[in-house]
This record gives structure tokens, C-alpha cells and sequence, in this order.
């Protein structure tokens, strides 16, 4: 058996069509590519059936040539007596085409008035579920799956926010693990929560994630859970990395980097590891940096020749990598008990010491509703405010400390 949750359809953030059209696309096929990749999975594995356990299509995807590639793969594992058990998410049941579609005679979708049981008497299992009748299902329709088949392996596929996932994903159908664990079956496939995640292992309540990662927020490998079943017990429970692009957060940690080459050198160390731990794949990256470093005025003074000098960077590395964000998120090293007695010391002093004036946060507010009041009516500018409002003050503050470091450096120079 082969378990996984779908996604073949364009479920980017906006702000990731706005940064990068042609990665956004990348992002697209990779989705695709994923889903060859599971199809191909379960034809060299033999597996007898996969289940999917919803969100195959975006709600607001329009594109029906999506659908007609799903149907080709599904066609694929036919050939290869491969049966497919689905069940339709919430992203699907706001869908317009997918009811539409028409699936060839190995794939079973699962009705949405009611749970029901599908059984393959050969192989003495029986599959359970319910598809989502519209987007929004917050009742708790666990409780009305059928009973199970004694004598037979069942599995229920359900697409739930189990409590617990409810702080980042929608409510829906919302039951407990206990409830899943007590209703007899002995392995449940979930979907709903990308993020794959064994609950439970008596029975076995697994979120086998989605095929492919498809923002910054879904980062790390991505697949489906392959398990093997003897005698009605399960053997082996493996996950196989089927993700094309992978989305990584790195945290480097500069402290203590006194130059740009020397910053440079840390990051090259960390994206190099994450191109080894992905096998190569091609990389979405968002990279933070963090740590004391003397570096940290002329990073926050001139973030795009940074990320310039990052994109360079990873232009010189074998494997595909994209800079999706960068985050500067370092500190000026802390000053010396001792307060430096030259003019410019004092100086950086009175300017580190602006990180509580109230004057300063006063004089940046009033320059912001100054600007505010100038937008046109109706213009959406409340993040650009917050970051406006937020970054202001240590902008000044690396400005000025920038300053200082000149005028050392041609006084040295002199």
C-alpha cells in the first residue's frame, strides 16, 4: 500500500508569483513531476493500491489540463493493476472540475453524503471513507465511518484537523486520536496537515504529508509513506522522498564575522550541507542570519547588496538553488565594560543607547502619520507601515555607526 495527500494543482503564495513568475512555474511543474514520481513508485514497488487522502486540486485552480494529467496517471498505474482509493479535501469540493472528471475503472472516489466501505475481498482488506461535500465540514464525521471488517486489514482514510493541528490548519472534521485509535481499524491514512507525522503505532494514525513542498512554510523532505502488510499486521512503514524543489529555512550564525568574504564563507558552508541532506534537489531557500557581528550596520544599511552578493554565491554551486528570502537578523557585538574614551567611542555609545530613546520611537511615529496621511484612500499599505515603523530607528542607527567606521578608517588611513 502507498499513502500520501496529492497536490497537483498551483497552491503558491502570492507573494511567490510576485518575487519570482519563473519560479513560481518551477514550483508548478515540480508538483506534477512529484506525482510521476509516486506513480512510478507504486508500478517498481508492486503495490497492490494507493490511497490519497485529499487536496488533490487547489479550490481555485482553473485549469483543466490539470485534471486530464491526473487522469493520465491514474491511467498509468491501471496498466500496472495498481488501485487507486481517494478521497476529496477541502481544497477539492470548492473545486469546479473536479467532480467532473472521469477517472478510469481503477480508481475509487469515496461518495460525500456518507462514509462508506470499499473492500478487496483477494487481498481481504476494506478501505473506509468520506469526501468533503463542501470546503468547510467542521462537524466531526469520524464518527459516523463504518465498522469494521473482521477478518479483513481496514483502513480508514479521513481528512481531519486532528486536535492539536488546529492552530495552522482550518478546523475541519475535527476528532482526537483516541477516538481514531479506539474505532477498530488498524491503520488510518489522514490528510489535511502537510506536515507528515506519525500519531500513533497501535494502530497506526499516520499524516503521510503532501508530495511536494509549495511554500516556505512546507520545508524539508517531502512524499508518501509505502506499507507493506503480512497476515493483517504491518511489517514495515517507510517514507520515500518523491519532492522535486525543496523549501529549507537556514539559520546561520555569523557571530564574530568581521568581514563580507568571511560571511560569505559561512553561508557557502550551511548551503552546501542542505544541497548534500537534499540529495541535490533543487532548493528554495530562505536563509536568516543571525549572531554578534561587526557587520551588522552595513548588512541592515544595504540589504540588496547582500542578497546580491548571496545570489552570486549560489550561482558558483553546482546544484539549482533560489534565495527566496533573506532575513538579517544579527546584533552589533556588545560593548566592552570599559567605554571607549575617544570621541567616536562616545559616540557609538549615545547611538547604541537609541535602541530605548522614546524620543527617537516618538519622532518615527510621527513621521509614519505624516506619510500615512498622505497615501490615497483605500491603498493597502499596512505592512509597508509596520515595516516602515519597525525598521526605522536601527536603519538610523546603522547609518550613523557606518559614519563612525569611515571616518576611523580614513583617519587610520592618514
Amino acid at each position: 500500500m502507498l499513502s500520501s495527500q496529492g497536490g497537483i494543482g498551483t497552491s503558491l503564495t502570492l507573494g511567490l508569483a510576485a518575487k519570482s513568475a519563473d519560479y513560481a512555474a518551477r514550483v508548478d511543474r515540480a508538483s506534477r513531476d512529484a506525482l510521476k514520481n509516486l506513480v512510478a513508485l507504486a508500478i517498481d514497488e508492486g503495490c497492490r493500491f494507493i490511497v490519497l487522502a485529499g487536496d488533490i486540486f487547489d479550490g481555485d485552480l482553473r485549469n483543466f489540463e490539470t485534471g486530464l494529467f491526473f487522469i493520465d496517471q491514474m491511467r498509468r498505474l491501471e496498466e500496472a493493476g495498481v488501485q487507486v482509493f481517494l478521497i476529496l479535501g477541502n481544497h477539492d469540493a470548492e473545486n469546479r472540475f473536479a467532480p467532473k472528471l472521469s477517472m478510469s475503472a481503477n480508481v475509487h472516489v469515496f461518495e460525500s453524503k456518507h462514509a462508506h466501505a470499499i473492500s478487496m475481498e483477494e487481498l481481504r482488506v476494506t478501505v473506509h471513507g468520506r469526501s468533503f461535500p463542501q470546503r468547510d465540514v467542521t462537524d466531526n464525521i469520524a464518527r459516523d465511518y463504518p465498522t469494521a471488517v473482521a477478518g479483513h486489514f481496514n483502513i480508514g482514510v479521513l481528512h481531519t484537523a486532528l486536535q492539536g493541528s488546529e492552530s495552522y490548519h482550518a478546523p475541519y472534521a475535527p476528532c482526537t486520536i483516541e477516538e481514531l485509535a479506539n474505532f477498530g481499524y488498524d491503520y488510518w491514512a489522514l490528510g489535511h496537515v502537510h506536515a507528515r507525522a506519525v500519531l500513533n503505532t497501535n494502530p497506526y494514525i499516520v499524516y503521510p504529508g503532501n508530495l511536494q513542498g509549495r511554500s516556505s512554510r512546507e520545508t524539508g523532505p517531502k512524499g508518501a509513506t509505502i506499507v507493506t502488510v503480512n497476515d493483517g499486521q504491518v511489517i514495515q512503514m517507510e517514507h520515500r522522498d518523491l519532492d522535486v524543489v525543496r523549501w529549507v529555512t537556514l539559520v546561520v550564525d555569523v557571530a564574530g564575522i568581521r568581514t563580507r568574504t568571511g560571511l560569505l564563507d559561512c553561508i557557502r558552508m550551511a548551503i552546501e550541507g542542505a544541497c548534500a541532506e537534499a540529495d541535490d534537489r533543487a532548493l528554495a531557500v530562505r536563509l536568516r542570519l543571525i549572531g554578534e557581528t561587526t557587520q551588522h550596520h552595513l548588512l541592515l544599511i544595504d540589504p540588496q547588496s547582500l542578497r546580491d552578493d548571496v545570489a552570486a554565491l549560489f550561482a558558483t554551486l553546482p546544484s539549482d538553488i533560489w534565495l527566496e528570502k533573506l532575513v538579517v537578523a544579527t546584533a552589533t557585538p556588545l560593548q566592552p565594560d570599559s567605554l571607549d574614551p575617544t570621541v567616536s567611542g562616545r559616540l557609538a555609545a549615545e547611538i547604541g543607547a537609541l535602541d530605548t530613546d522614546e524620543a527617537l520611537n516618538e519622532l518615527v511615529e510621527a513621521r509614519v502619520a505624516e506619510i500615512r496621511a498622505k497615501m490615497p484612500a483605500g491603498a493597502h499599505a499596512a505592512a509597508f507601515f509596520e515595516t516602515l515603523r519597525s525598521e526605522a530607528p536601527a536603519r538610523a542607527r546603522a547609518l550613523a555607526l557606518s559614519l563612525i567606521d569611515d571616518t576611523e578608517a580614513g583617519d587610520a588611513a592618514r
